[in-house]
């Protein structure tokens, strides 16, 4: 009996031994079921909240980021002022919503989506448009934060679309959707479309290739294809009145995915699409929006490559499951890099007057076909580049860095004026560079802070505070503006 007392001893010390060489912090079991659909609806929503300090920026207000993250915007917002606030959305915009996923049988599923943006320190809609007004002819160092959107707003701000699916013959819905640039610099982008810290996510210029308003299409139809290792899809939208253009638009999107490699190349054009100005443009008490109207054309390729590092642990199985053992976990490194070159011109048909997203009347000027008066086109180009490392048991760390060139074009047949940010159409740049680090306690709630640089130079920063090209009392020197943001907040996703 006491031979056997003593090898079964042996035997767990070694077994402690083994297990403490190997041992990871384990996630906190999940308190709220993996499995919350019914009859094929599943809801689905997030919520976003924290702390926020920015060196150079504005008070918090209506626009769908609360803050001003980044100073890559038409509303020239950086005066020189320090912001330390609660402050939402920094990962991502909180919303709410639900997804379908029904079987019809013989290999069909009915599938759809419907889901908007919220503010959860207002409790109201996610409404950009409305944060221009409520700013509407204010000089710039009295404004609190605003910005042009997509999410003006709308009952159904982000998505709203349903169709039908099945694995021989692709997917095809019809709605208010994501372009297809939006839909793959989500999946691109190593910061994930965080407001708070990437460029392609606070600024809806490249996912709407020139119009943040036109990154998601109201009266499309999408259809995409796998076959294999291949994917490709089509995209088309009457557009209309109250949509993000008046014209028509569509894209084309084609890419691959073997193993831990993806690639995707997209092309879009857009007709009469809706460019919103800065609320200094419109009066104070102003009840419409001035607007820019232009023809968009973008092509884009991205790329990621993920690597599964070490031999895997198994996460424990949560509590409200019967299964014995979870699927073993890897560690991960991913790299990510993008690329988009988009132009802006003059449409080249009349554009009938209509409204901005969410109903918001545009002056009449603004619809007039030569509005911009493109003598040559405005050309954006964005860069990007990233790595994300994920440990298997829940925090991960992210670097990004973004850059955009812009050219020297000629508005209004008026050429650039010596100094750089003395004009808008002088050439100009952007670089950010962001890093972030994210622990996720369960699949339903993660913790995170993060940091963020960023600086546009001459055309780019033409009209802020305290360049040759400002208004309001702000005349100055510089042709630059740069600002900081550092955020730490927490996630609840379901």
């Amino acid at each position: 009996m006491k031979k056997a007392l003593a090898l079964a001893l042996v035997m767990t010390g070694f077994a402690v031994d083994a297990y403490a060489a190997d041992w990871v912090p384990p996630k906190v079991p999940d308190p709220i079921p993996d499995n919350l659909t019914w009859y094929g609806i599943t809801p689905i929503g997030a919520l976003d909240l924290g702390y926020a300090y920015q060196t150079n920026g504005r008070p918090l207000g209506s626009v769908v980021s609360g803050l001003e993250f980044s100073p890559f915007t038409t509303t020239r917002n950086y005066t020189g002022q320090a912001i330390s606030t609660i402050a939402h959305s920094g990962l991502q915009q909180s919303f709410i919503g639900v997804r379908v996923d029904e079987p019809l049988g013989l290999g069909w599923a009915a599938i759809a989506r419907a889901d908007t943006g919220v503010d959860p320190l207002q409790g109201t809609l996610s409404n950009g448009c409305v944060s221009f007004l409520q700013n509407a002819g204010i000089a710039y160092n009295q404004q609190n934060s605003n910005a042009d959107s997509g999410r003006c707003g709308q009952a159904f701000n982000g998505q709203l679309w349903g169709g039908i699916s099945n694995k021989q013959y692709g997917t095809l819905t019809i709605g208010r959707q994501n372009s297809f640039e939006l839909d793959n610099i989500a999946r691109y982008d190593p910061m994930e479309l965080s407001y708070a810290f990437s460029l392609l996510g606070y600024s809806g210029t490249d996912g709407g290739m020139g119009s943040t308003q036109a990154a998601r299409w109201d009266n499309s139809a999408k259809y995409v294809y796998d076959f294999g290792i291949v994917h490709a899809g089509a995209m088309y939208s009457s557009g209309g009145s109250n949509t993000g253009f008046f014209g028509n638009a569509y894209g084309f999107d084609v890419g691959a995915v073997y193993q831990g490699f993806s690639i995707d190349a997209i092309y879009t054009k857009e007709h009469g699409a809706v460019n919103l100005q800065s609320a200094v443009n419109n009066p104070v008490g102003a009840t419409t929006l001035a607007a820019n109207i232009s023809d968009n054309a973008a092509w884009s390729v991205m790329a990621k490559y993920t690597w599964n590092l070490g031999s895997g642990w198994a996460a424990p199985a949560p509590y409200y499951t019967k299964a014995a053992k979870a699927e073993p976990q890897h560690d991960k490194f991913t790299v990510f890099a993008g690329y988009t070159n988009l132009s802006q011109s003059n449409p080249d048909q009349p554009v009938l007057f209509g409204g901005a997203a969410g109903g918001y009347t545009l002056t009449s000027t603004a619809v007039l076909p030569d509005n911009n008066a493109f003598t040559t086109d405005k050309v954006l180009q964005f860069f990007w580049v990233g790595a994300k490392y994920e440990l298997a048991w829940g925090l991960s760390f992210t670097g990004a860095y973004y850059h955009v060139n812009q050219n020297s074009y000629v508005a209004d047949s008026a050429a650039c004026i010596a100094g750089g940010a003395s004009k808008g159409d002088c050439a100009g740049a952007y670089d950010e560079v962001s890093f972030l680090t994210d622990y996720a306690l369960n699949k339903h709630l993660d913790v995170y802070a993060g940091a963020m640089w960023a600086q546009v130079t001459n055309g780019l920063a033409s009209g802020y505070p305290g360049t040759p090209g400002a208004k309001f009392g702000f005349a100055g020197t510089n042709t630059s503006v740069n600002t900081a943001t550092f955020m730490t907040g927490f996630r609840i996703k379901i």
